[in-house]
């Protein structure tokens, strides 16, 4: 029987006389102290605060309709029911802005920091990040990761003037690295911003080093987890890849979505409310990693997934890469990479590029650019309309298919 924990009383009824009195939590991160590196832009004003600025940039970024079409976790399958990156930054924003509002933190900042989150995300998710990761550092010595990349997008390739408290909760959000403590390491420079991207490319393990430097940074970064754990497994339900959410041990913190979202959003609230830090019990954290790896085995890792992978999409991203960064070498304004990547960029942020021109980076890293920006559907196709002879072709699980 499903199992749905609420607060207690005591803690329920502090809240209340807190909110009564208009009580502040003097650890939530103020407007007033946001820091960006072009000051003179994007000066908040009563209707567009702080980090309602930097909600709206990234919603109107281009990269962000293009989380409609990215594999979360399932690649391949049409089934509008099945999460795709779109819906899993939304279920992260609503489970931060929930634990953050009870808590009194900046909800606009973490709704910032949760909806760019996975804005440089590859197509075909983690696989895809992976074999990206391959591909540039074998070309560069650099190490592609995903957080890292969705910082770079929002910074580097479309110039946003975002704040310095959004994107270090974008960089730090890890959702593969649970912890059962979360405390901010403050820091105000974009400096000590950058010196963290550069070392995250140069040092394959520095991104497990990464802290939020705000509590809301830390709400997002665990609301990441807690948002596709439950979702997950329904998704593999429906895809007939387990048969039921009973496979899996839910006597802490359950084993359906809504069970999980449910009380781990009120174990972080009971531990965390008027902290300095956010935390669940040791037995939540306990049951928390073992969802996770329970995950990793029944769902992420399975032998025909990584067939797949293997035998076709890896192949196709090595291809694509090197007739890409052959096209980006020959200079042909004609070409895919310039017409559709390089020019596209250029024209889109003419209007408001003050700093780093685009074309200062190199081509190597130009065409992962490219490459992470595309959508599984515009991956695959776009492979079929250059190697229209290949012998590497992906099947669609469709609608209506009994596998």
């Amino acid at each position: 029987m499903a199992q749905y924990n609420c607060l207690s009383k005591e803690l329920q009824e502090r809240i209340r006389e807190d909110r009564a009195s208009n009580r502040v939590n003097p650890y939530a991160f103020k407007d007033e102290n946001v820091v960006r590196r072009e000051n003179d832009h994007d000066i908040a004003n009563i209707w567009r605060p702080a980090f309602v600025r930097d909600v709206e940039k990234i919603m109107h970024c281009p990269y962000y309709a293009r989380y409609m079409d990215k594999t979360q976790v399932f690649s391949l399958c049409k089934n509008d029911d099945v999460s795709r990156r779109a819906t899993h930054v939304q279920f992260v924003s609503r489970i931060a802005r929930n634990i953050g509002s009870v808590l009194n933190l900046n909800c606009d900042l973490i709704e910032a920091m949760a909806l760019g989150h996975d804005i440089g995300h590859t197509p075909f998710g983690h696989a895809g990040e992976f074999k990206l990761s391959e591909i540039l550092h074998e070309r560069t010595g650099k190490y592609f990761n995903h957080n890292i990349h969705s910082a770079r997008v929002l910074s580097t390739i479309f110039p946003l003037n975002l704040s310095l408290q959004t994107l270090d909760g974008i960089i730090c959000h890890n959702g593969e690295l649970e912890c059962k403590e979360y405390r901010p390491v403050p820091y105000n420079d974009f400096a000590i911003f950058d010196d963290k991207m550069k070392r995250s490319y140069d040092d394959s393990s520095y991104i497990k080093k990464l802290i939020p430097s705000t509590l809301e940074g830390c709400v997002v970064r665990v609301s990441d987890i807690i948002a596709y754990l439950g979702k997950d497994r329904q998704d593999a339900v429906k895809l007939g890849m387990i048969e039921s959410h009973d496979i899996f041990d839910g006597k802490i913190i359950g084993s359906t979505n809504a069970e999980i979202i449910n009380n781990m959003t009120v174990n972080i609230i009971e531990n965390s409310y008027g902290k300095d830090y956010i935390r669940m019990d040791d037995d939540y954290f306990e049951a928390f990693s073992l969802a996770k790896k329970e995950n990793y085995r029944n769902i992420y890792k399975t032998d025909e997934i990584e067939k797949v992978y293997n035998e076709k999409i890896y192949p196709m991203f090595d291809a694509l890469y090197e007739e890409l960064l052959k096209q980006a070498y020959s200079g042909d304004k004609n070409s895919i990479f310039y017409k559709h990547h390089l020019e596209y960029i250029e024209n889109i942020t003419r209007p408001y590029r003050r700093i780093n021109n685009y074309r200062d980076e190199s081509f190597e890293e130009m065409v992962v650019d490219f490459m992470a920006s595309m959508t599984d559907d515009y991956f695959v196709e776009l492979y079929e309309y250059l190697f229209p002879n290949s012998d590497l072709k992906v099947e669609y699980l469709g609608y209506f298919d009994n596998r």
